[in-house]
């Protein structure tokens, strides 16, 4: 029966071509994935604007230069924010694992697209606390792994693909991403490109990625001023004016390139080693560990408050000039070591933070990190050559700086790039920012933070059928109808005429056509059950059995959509229809015709592939022989060997030759010089030198 169709299918669905519906669809999805995605960013921005200031806040400023100021507050809070983050958690989603953006990649790749709600939520939250008591950690990946819960919810809601939920996904994160950095387009670049450790993107996540991301970006900022949080436009606003205007900066832009992989590798070995003595301390509860680390963080934190900065308020000051502007540090030799100390101890405090199994991403320390190292280079160029290198170049290190670290841990060279130039509202930088994400990334991606990630589009388990899938998404269903399908019937047909119709050894379908549109149709169980009744096949006619909600397809529609219908319907022929009001019928799909489609382009394929690459060919010659072997001496492999035509033998045919008495060998296959089997072989035909003998060795007799 046909299943009640849905409301999309009765006011769009069915009136235009598949393709067109299919993006009108995915348009509509995105669309709604966006708002519902800035949304939720625009209530954690609230909550994290009023947290930190309410706790954190109240202990420390974490935007100024100071250090060495011992707090009992600073020392215990991050330790209150671990431990809350680890008790929420572990009750209510003790199963989920790893940082956002990883989730969020393994869902993708390994779980049909599949990360639900609860995980993400619950981890957004737990995040809450822990930035609000100063912990390590930024709300990006937490942000990043709901705005993808929400968008595969979406696409569990409503009937859709794998394929399709998995781009919901994308396209959640892009909207989550793009609304919490204020970079739309970036946010889309980055959720297509962090699945893989090659910059490679998933191309048929991009136009929803872009609709979400914009969407998203749009409610984030009609949200924020009604929830009472001034929003800027711009992540890092007042840097507008910085440019690149001479060739001769390139020098220092290319030692901040390794400067950030630097950086990107002491954040991978802090996780890593933190991670590896959590696992280790089996005794530790898994949620007294984020504590522990919490405690550790905030030691670190008594001496260097700014570790605690989640909202890049020491990068805001930096970039604005107030970092110092009060004496601290009075020489640019002081400055620079505190600069390096900051860099180096936010490192193993995110490590201790996020390591030790608290709620939080990678994505805002990775940000921090890069500003840092840009603020300490131009630092060092004001310690070597005092005056040498102007204000503007060394605040242009800061969130070049910022686009490099991102680059190198999240393995996206071009997002960073597009990323930092929508926070900053500068297209100034974009050519130091090119060379320095580029040169970071290929220096630093080796330590990137995303463990899930694969290495290409080909190695993802989610792209294992995309030739196949491309190619029947290609083929219309009118390619394969059978047209003149013989089994067909009018209403007012008696079931006897019916049974003169049947083909012996044949279970038809038969078609019931009023004119020409498709009333209903009858199988040969139905059609059987009623003739083995005594007197009803005298008696009924097709209209009084024939199945009349009928599930077809139209001529119109793509064979892998057709598949999906065999698959989820049970059944072995679909009947083809106009896609207008009529129905008009146009013949029949029958599942063993699109296999044999399929198998026929399988072959042609392979011909295609082994006449380009001559290695392939050579190794599937080596398949069939080994089959051939196994076929002609299950028990004697090992003594089948592969050889040269005898001098003694060439110009003779085997017969002639009497190969097996005079070598010792039968030979059970000739290979050809263009790698073409004879099997068996001709016996009569003249040996050559160019010919390969496959022949059974009889070692008894050639000892």
């Amino acid at each position: 029966m046909k299943r009640t169709p849905t409301v999309w299918h009765r006011l769009l669905a069915d009136r235009i071509p598949r393709p067109a519906a299919k993006w009108s669809r995915m348009f509509l999805l995105a669309t709604l994935v966006g708002v519902v995605c800035g949304s939720v960013s625009a209530v954690l921005e609230w909550a994290l604007h009023h947290g930190v200031g309410a706790v954190v806040g109240r202990y420390a400023h974490l935007g100024s230069a100071t250090a060495w100021e011992f707090k009992w507050g600073v020392l215990l809070l991050p330790a209150l924010g671990g431990l809350i983050s680890g008790l929420v958690v572990h009750w209510f989603c003790r199963d989920s694992r790893g940082h956002g953006t990883d989730e969020l990649i393994r869902a993708f790749h390994r779980n049909l697209g599949n990360l639900p709600l609860r995980g993400p939520a619950t981890k957004a939250v737990a995040n809450v606390a822990v930035l609000s008591c100063g912990g390590s950690t930024g709300p990006e990946g937490p942000v990043a792994a709901l705005s993808a819960a929400i968008g595969s919810a979406f696409g569990r809601v409503f009937p859709t693909t794998a394929h399709e939920r998995r781009v919901l996904l994308v396209a959640g994160c892009a909207a989550g991403v793009g609304s919490i950095f204020r970079c739309p387009l970036g946010g889309a670049l980055f959720a297509t490109s962090v699945l893989y450790r090659e910059p490679e993107y998933e191309s048929d996540a991009m136009v929803p990625s872009v609709v979400a991301s914009v969407m998203g970006y749009s409610a984030f900022i009609s949200w924020m001023p009604m929830l009472g949080v001034a929003a800027p436009q711009y992540l890092l606003p007042g840097v507008q004016q910085l440019g690149f205007d001479s060739a001769q900066w390139l020098l220092i832009y290319a030692l901040l390139g390794p400067l950030c992989a630097v950086a990107c590798i002491l954040l991978n070995l802090s996780l890593r080693v933190v991670e590896r003595g959590v696992e280790a301390a089996r005794r530790v509860p898994s949620w007294f560990a984020p504590a522990l680390g919490g405690l550790a963080t905030g030691a670190i934190a008594c001496m260097l408050p700014q570790v605690m900065d989640g909202r890049y308020a020491f990068i805001r000051n930096a970039l604005s000039g107030e970092l110092f502007a009060s004496g601290a540090g009075d020489s640019a030799a002081r400055q620079m070591l505190f600069i390096a100390l900051v860099l180096v101890f936010k490192g193993i405090a995110t490590g201790c933070t996020v390591g030790s199994g608290a709620s939080g991403g990678v994505l805002g320390p990775s940000v921090f990190l890069g500003g840092v190292a840009g603020m300490l280079l131009g630092t060092a160029c004001e310690c070597v050559m005092p005056g040498a290198c102007p204000e503007g170049v060394r605040q242009g290190l800061i969130p070049v700086g910022m686009g490099g670290v991102l680059a190198a841990t999240m393995r996206t060279p071009l997002a960073a790039v597009v990323m930092v130039t929508e926070m900053t509202g500068s297209y100034g930088l974009i050519v130091p920012l090119m060379l320095v994400c580029v040169s970071a990334y290929m220096l630093g991606r080796r330590w990137g933070l995303n463990r899930e990630q694969v290495a290409t589009v080909a190695a993802s388990p989610a792209h294992a059928a995309d030739a196949m899938v491309h190619v029947l998404e290609s083929w219309p269903v009118s390619r394969l109808t059978e047209r003149n399908w013989q089994a067909v019937a009018t209403p007012s047909a008696g079931l006897e005429e019916l049974a003169a119709k049947l083909t012996p050894g044949t279970r038809p379908v038969f078609a019931v056509l009023d004119g020409a549109r498709l009333a209903g149709v009858i199988s040969m169980p139905d059609l059987s059950r009623m003739l083995d009744e005594p007197g009803l096949g005298s008696m009924l006619i097709a209209a009084d059995i024939m199945t009349e909600r009928v599930v077809s397809v139209y001529e119109d529609d793509d064979l892998y959509h057709a598949l999906a219908v065999f698959q989820r319907e049970n059944h072995d022929v679909l009947p083809v229809v106009t896609r207008d009001r009529s129905r008009r019928f146009v013949g029949m799909l029958t599942r063993r015709r699109v296999f044999e489609a399929l198998r026929e382009h399988i072959l042609d394929m392979q011909k295609h592939v082994f006449r380009e690459h001559e290695g392939l060919a050579a190794m599937e010659r080596e398949g069939q022989i080994d089959q051939l072997i196994t076929a002609v001496a299950p028990q004697r492999t090992d003594h089948v060997q592969r050889l040269l035509v005898p001098l003694d033998a060439i110009g003779k045919s085997l017969r002639e030759a009497d190969f097996r008495r005079a070598f010792g060998a039968h030979v059970v296959a000739i290979e050809q010089p263009d790698g073409s089997l004879q099997c068996p072989p001709d016996i009569d035909a003249p040996l050559n030198s160019g010919q390969r003998l496959l022949a059974i060795v009889d070692r008894a007799g050639t000892g």
